[in-house]
């Protein structure tokens, strides 16, 4: 075997533990890609999940409030035909509002159709509302009255006695609901397809016009076995492979499924860059060795020879630190010289390829983190602002003063929340939050009972009633005297269940005399909601002529501590 043979085989026996390394390492960045595209993919599907459950629970508060409305409990048809077109006014979102009679005829909707002009007796969100008598989302229709592409909601209407008297239903408009979940797609390449029960697709993008309204394939079906959470990796609808990603709402509207793709040639576009990148480095790599070894050929020296084996014997094993230590002018040098090189750049680049990859990784980590937890929170706040806006306007209140004063009350409740990074707040700290702008002396207000620590929802809902109850204790009761004197004292208490349940006493006392409102204003209202509907508690209310009694029994999570000795 000729010694030029002899050092080519040098060479690639060399290249040999680095090209396995390349490939080693493309392998890592590809898996590692692969599993940020899916685990991104799937939290976005996820995302879009919550936020057609949080417009499925936007009806549903809507359909509440409007069943409140003494034209709609009627069924005075035009009574209710003003109200209801003067709700969707407010609600561009909704298509149509209707209540219909039991049997599915018409009474009145907001397009003004006459009693009996039609009936939803064949829909089948009216047939589960009756049956069921609880709020059902239905699936993908085209509005009767409105001729709009829709997804209807529905609950029952109920008499003082419990009886079902009519049906309330509301139509989304899918235009709108289209561009509302396309909001939660953070990168334009990503694809959306909203389907209902019934496989029909209720909107898709992009390209969604010729598919709203079409029964999903029979041989996209078959590929989603069961139709449960999950990611694959498949054609999409428009014939390009995705990384496709399943996620079912929760709630009312679990029985619609979410499909969220990503792209794969675009997710992976900057691998197959840096790919090329390092196809060509160890092309040029490998071409300056081959050239370095046909010089050395017509020399023979055992021991640079020597080197170069144990040198690329190092490299095999991924020792890439590893250097030959040939240099000078002759061949031997030159090849040492390249091939040193050769390998420095080699691990250059594998260490970047990994950090790239470890960044990369915490990055995208740290935004999905970051993202939902902020769309989860301000979400939540902007649909409680949202609804004592539109509550304070409907029950005729001059809306700036109460309302800006009970959207300082929610963001300093929030700033106590964010103090210890929303893990929750105590009872006494809550109170003296709400209470302190009304100290007038060390009489004036006194609070009584253990230290009880509360989460956040138990946090947000209890200041907003002690916001309310403090308001009003300021503009017509105890707070409002010189002598008046509120007193609030709480204890924690073991249920018949064996859980805790904290139980809290306002009382108000030396204001001017009370007597009973002949309404129940929307103050009432929300601190008697946020105590039930939010804290399946209980509150009772008693307008003394003394003054206002009010009495709080609410649960506690399992994870609350109660210390029971006072600390005030």
């Amino acid at each position: 075997m000729s010694l030029t043979t002899r050092i080519l085989l040098l060479v690639l026996l060399a290249l040999a533990p680095a090209l396995a390394i390349q490939g080693y390492n493309e392998l890592a960045l590809r898996t590692a890609r692969d599993e940020a595209v899916r685990a991104d993919t799937m939290a976005t599907a996820r995302t879009v999940a919550e936020d057609l459950a949080q417009v499925a629970e936007n009806v549903r508060q809507a359909l509440d409030f409007v069943a409140q409305d003494p034209s709609v409990r009627a069924l005075d048809p035009a009574g209710c035909t003003a109200y209801l077109r003067g709700a969707v006014e407010r609600n561009p979102h909704l298509a149509i509002l209707a209540l219909s009679r039991p049997d599915g005829a018409i009474v009145c909707n907001s397009v003004g159709s006459p009693p009996g002009a039609y009936t939803n007796a064949g829909r089948a969100y009216h047939r589960h509302a009756i049956a069921d008598g609880m709020f059902v989302m239905g699936t993908y229709a085209k509005g009767t009255a409105s001729g709009r592409d829709s997804l209807h909601f529905a609950q029952p209407l109920r008499d003082a006695e419990g009886r079902t008297i009519g049906e309330l239903a509301a139509a989304v408009d899918l235009n709108w609901l289209s561009r509302r979940l396309q909001g939660d797609l953070r990168l334009p390449s990503t694809s959306l397809t909203v389907a209902d029960g019934d496989n029909v697709i209720m909107l898709r993008y992009p390209g969604g016009e010729g598919w709203v309204g079409k029964p999903i394939p029979e041989e996209r079906l078959r590929a989603l076995p069961g139709r449960g959470e999950g990611v694959r990796v498949d054609e999409g609808l428009d014939g390009r492979v995705r990384i496709l990603a399943n996620a079912h709402p929760s709630g009312p509207a679990s029985a619609a499924w979410i499909t969220v793709g990503r792209d794969r040639s675009v997710a992976f576009a900057d691998v197959d860059a840096a790919t090329r990148r390092g196809l060509i480095l160890i092309a040029v790599g490998a071409a300056s060795a081959i050239a370095a070894a046909l010089l050395a050929g017509r020399f023979f020296i055992r021991r640079p020879f020597g080197r170069l084996l144990r040198t690329a014997s190092a490299w095999r094993e991924g020792d890439l630190a590893a250097r030959t230590g040939l240099s000078g002018p002759d061949e031997f040098g030159r090849l040492g010289v390249q091939l040193d090189a050769m390998a420095g750049a080699l691990q250059r680049n594998e260490t970047e390829l990994k950090g790239e990859v470890a960044r990369g990784l915490e990055m995208q980590d740290r935004q999905v983190t970051l993202l939902h937890e902020l769309n989860h929170r301000v979400k939540n706040t902007l649909a409680t602002v949202q609804a004592l806006a539109r509550q304070s306007t409907r029950d005729g209140e001059a809306p700036g003063e109460r309302l800006q004063a009970r959207i300082l009350s929610l963001s300093k409740t929030h700033d106590l929340l964010t103090r210890d990074e929303w893990s929750g707040a105590s009872l006494d700290e809550l109170l003296e939050n709400e209470l302190s702008p009304y100290r007038m002396g060390p009489d004036h207000i006194t609070l009584d009972g253990p230290a009880v620590a509360l989460p956040p929802r138990h946090v947000l809902a209890l200041g907003m009633t002690v916001h309310e109850l403090a308001t009003n204790a300021a503009k017509y009761g105890a707070l409002s005297a010189p002598g008046g004197r509120v007193q609030v004292e709480w204890s924690v208490a073991r249920g018949e269940s064996g859980a805790a349940r904290l139980r809290l006493a306002w009382r108000e006392s030396g204001g001017p005399p009370v007597a009973t409102p002949t309404r129940v204003g929307f103050g009432t209202r929300l601190i008697a909601g946020g105590v039930r509907r939010e804290l399946a508690g209980e509150i009772d209310l008693a307008f003394e002529a003394e003054g206002l009694r009010c009495y709080l029994d609410v649960p506690l999570d399992p994870a609350v501590s109660a210390i029971l000795s006072p600390t005030h």
